[in-house]
């Protein structure tokens, strides 16, 4: 049964064709399938279906490649052909460490710039601190790295956790510079997302890609429940040492720590990342080993 969902099957559930990204065992002896839309009606959404439910319904379809129809290219010079070929060339997925778009941001790069994003894609995880001194550009050390795992098809969803005095910059710099559109997310900003959504549904799915303050998250406590039922690509916490342990955990301390766990990338960005203090730094560090929770 499990080679049927294997990834990168296609299958029609609900009337809809999906590709399936997971196959995850459940608890009641199927499997959760993690599935990215196809057909029109679900083209870029993503979802996921118990296949034992949906089995029961006699709702799920496996496509046999076997029975793909061929139909001849009339077109003058085949450019249907070749529009076709070109655009599958340029959705293959990377598989090696080596840049293929973050260079080419609107930006005249040096090569030191590159080095985080290289040393990051040859971990299984990329959990990486950049201290870099300032002026010498950690946030586009950051973005080639997110576009790099963009490319690769891990960068749907991203968070970025800053100081409310730097989250205009921060939001422009990727924006114009990568293109990366972050939605930002203030106290008022996320009182109108919960008001235009069911009182049960989190607010922090909204958006795929948001910039948010760090103060604006530690002041509501209920913002720490929707916190630790979300997950996403990328997180990104900018001037990091704001978030390290001193003496006692802050607020700030404990959202980071509860953010660590929420994703596999990790990008951690200071230009002063130790006081002095072995804790503090200490604290930076385990984070980046945190371990993902689920």
């Amino acid at each position: 049964m499990q080679a049927l969902y294997a990834p990168g099957a296609r299958v029609v559930i609900r009337d809809c064709e999906w590709i399936v990204r997971r196959a995850d065992p459940s608890d009641d002896g199927g499997y959760v399938l993690t599935v990215d839309g196809l057909s029109e009606l679900v083209n870029g959404k993503s979802a996921r279906f118990l296949t034992k439910l949906e089995e029961a319904e006699k709702a799920i379809r496996v496509l046999d490649p076997a029975e793909t129809r061929f139909e001849q290219d009339l077109t003058p010079g085949f450019e249907k052909s070749r529009l076709f070929i070109e655009t599958q060339l340029r959705q293959i997925t990377p598989d090696e460490d080596k840049i293929h778009l973050g260079h080419k941001a609107a930006m005249d790069p040096v090569p030191y710039q590159l080095d985080p994003a290289l040393q990051a894609l040859k971990q299984h995880r990329q959990r990486i601190l950049i201290a870099d001194a300032v002026g010498l550009g950690k946030t586009l050390e950051a973005g080639i790295l997110m576009t790099e795992l963009m490319r690769r098809g891990r960068g749907k969803r991203i968070l970025v956790l800053t100081l409310k005095s730097m989250m205009t910059q921060f939001q422009k710099e990727m924006w114009n510079r990568f293109t990366i559109p972050l939605t930002r997310l203030d106290s008022q900003g996320l009182q109108r997302v919960r008001n235009q959504i069911p009182g049960n549904h989190n607010p922090f799915y909204y958006y795929d890609k948001s910039i948010i303050s760090i103060d604006t998250l530690k002041q509501d406590n209920e913002y720490r429940r929707h916190l630790e039922q979300a997950y996403w690509d990328i997180i990104v916490i900018d001037e990091v040492h704001n978030v390290a342990e001193r003496g006692s955990s802050s607020q700030r301390a404990k959202l980071a720590q509860l953010l660590a766990g929420r994703s596999d990338t990790l990008i951690m960005l200071s230009a002063t990342p130790h006081d002095g203090k072995a804790r503090s730094f200490a604290s930076l560090m385990n984070m980046l080993d945190w371990p993902i929770s689920i």
